[in-house]
């Protein structure tokens, strides 16, 4: 959010300083205190909002905004992901698809199971879809075989984690392609060669590990099914149809933005009504809420259960999610307040003048601005605005504009805490107090970043063996020039203006 005649006049310092204190309270606050995190986060929130200058007459309106615009994307979504997993749950569904891949891969393969057919929905939906989507299937595996719910839901989390960050369509890698001008094709394939090793080892062999020291109950967030509905379950190919449903409809509208963003369909194309109609019914709300009325009538009124027993089962599931909705709203306006304040502005016009080489300033930038105010998004598209220009004139190769796209995705993933309303979404489903959060999904969260990046930086290495001026790690630092590019922007962000340092001569 903008405020209209305000200018923010502190410093990146003073900033970073008033984040770093608004962070450590709000943590204080939680678990030393034991104060419920929605007050906790709200109270932080304002305290921060007056700490960084911001009008009085705006607070509220800033706090508000922050709040909303994460209930905008979260309620609808988890609301109707809760419906949809308490029906699919309760009515032995969630069992059969247990059942099945634990006879197909054997218990001990179970959370590889989880975690391959995460990445297999992670393709074309969004992170928080596709596990609210999972969440029932997972609980059901923990159930069933004990051990904890880490050990299976961090390898389907990271799944779908990974494949949100580093693979077109979805908007994090599209929109830095974008900027760098970077073929997605390429994009695709270093993508891919980043996400399955580093899903290997920092969400499947690190859920493993972390799920064997700490093992967690499974949550009862989406209930348990009945003897009887366990002993006559629906048949399998129906709860994959069921589950497949909104995934499908979700792709239908990525692809068709994916191909409308290319330009491979006409303006005139863009504007029928078919194709917007289409478009809208592949939204993620619209295609859950198809999902949940298909669900209500093959799992409920065709198998006998009448509407007055299936509207009771539908409201028992949105209770015990809505303290997850108002945490991760609360979450969102922390990070939000955080935005408003400058900080990221202010960071980047810092951040601007590393003079360190490009795909490591690419991720370290993003990677900063993502700790500092909690958006990947915005920590994302602000590094890929703040080094275009350097990635224009340093004479890079395909391959290594989509490894720098990669690696620069990788830092917007890094530390995710609590300025981040995702780390309260993964945490309030998986029964996770803060403190458990902060020591499995941040940790995660951040060996996903490192290692993507670490195999960025490899591909960008390889790719530029060969191609004169550019092979080895892609940059000089600072006061030790290479002859390689590096990023230098001496006016900060809001110039964009990024200049090649000089060969040295012989």
């Amino acid at each position: 959010m903008t405020i209209e005649g305000w200018t923010q006049t502190m410093g990146a310092g003073p900033l970073l300083l008033i984040a770093a204190a608004a962070i450590l309270v709000l943590l204080f606050l939680i678990i030393r205190l034991k104060m419920h995190a929605l007050v906790a986060l709200i109270l932080i929130s304002l305290a921060t909002a007056f700490a960084t200058g911001i009008p009085a007459n705006q607070v509220v309106p800033v706090l508000i905004n922050g709040f909303g615009t994460t209930l905008g994307t979260v309620a609808l979504l988890v609301g109707l992901g809760a419906m949809l997993g308490r029906i699919v749950e309760t009515s032995g569904g969630a069992k059969v698809l247990a059942d099945y891949l634990i006879g197909v891969f054997g218990e001990k393969r179970a959370p590889f199971a989880l975690g391959l057919a995460s990445l297999i929905f992670g393709f074309p939906i969004f992170f928080d879809a596709g596990l609210v989507v999972m969440l029932p299937v997972v609980f059901a595996v923990a159930h069933r075989l004990g051990g904890g719910v880490l050990r299976y839901g961090l390898p389907a989390a990271g799944a779908f984690s990974v494949m949100h960050i580093f693979l077109p369509p979805h908007p994090g890698p599209v929109s830095a392609a974008a900027f760098f001008d970077a073929n997605i094709g390429l994009v695709l394939i270093a993508g891919l060669i980043t996400a399955i090793p580093t899903w290997y080892v920092t969400a499947y062999l690190y859920g493993l590990w972390t799920g064997k020291k700490l093992v967690l109950p499974v949550p009862e967030i989406l209930g348990h099914a009945s003897a009887e509905a366990e002993s006559h379950p629906p048949r399998f190919r129906t709860i994959i149809g069921l589950l497949l449903l909104p995934l499908v409809l979700i792709f239908l509208n990525t692809g068709l933005n994916t191909l409308a963003s290319s330009g491979v369909l006409s303006d005139a194309v863009k504007k029928e009504q078919w194709f917007q109609l289409l478009r809208t019914v592949g939204e993620t709300p619209v295609a859950l809420l198809i999902a949940v009325l298909v669900a209500m009538y093959v799992l409920g009124a065709r198998r006998g259960t009448h509407a007055g027993a299936l509207e009771k089962l539908l409201e028992s599931s949105l209770g015990p999610v809505c303290s997850v909705i108002l945490i991760t709203g609360a979450g969102g306006m922390f990070g939000g307040v955080l935005r408003t304040s400058g900080i990221g502005a202010a960071l980047a016009s810092v951040l601007g003048n590393l003079g360190i080489p490009l795909i490591l300033a690419g991720f370290l930038i993003s990677a900063i601005l993502r700790i500092a105010q909690g958006s990947a998004t915005v920590a994302l598209t602000t590094t890929a605005g703040l080094i275009a220009p350097a990635v224009a004139t340093a004479g890079l190769t395909g391959m290594q504009v989509a490894a720098l796209v990669i690696a620069v995705a990788a830092g917007s993933v890094v530390v995710s805490h609590v300025n981040d309303s995702g780390f309260w979404l993964v945490g309030r489903f998986f029964g996770m107090d803060v403190k458990t959060t902060l020591k499995t999904w941040t940790v995660m969260e951040t060996l996903i970043g490192v290692m993507g990046f670490a195999v960025a930086a490899v591909i960008f290495m390889v790719a530029g063996i060969g191609a004169k001026g550019h092979a080895g790690f892609g940059g000089g630092a600072a006061g030790g020039n290479t002859g390689r590019p590096a990023v230098v922007v001496p006016h900060g962000v809001h110039s964009m203006r990024a200049t090649r340092q000089p060969k040295d001569t012989p």
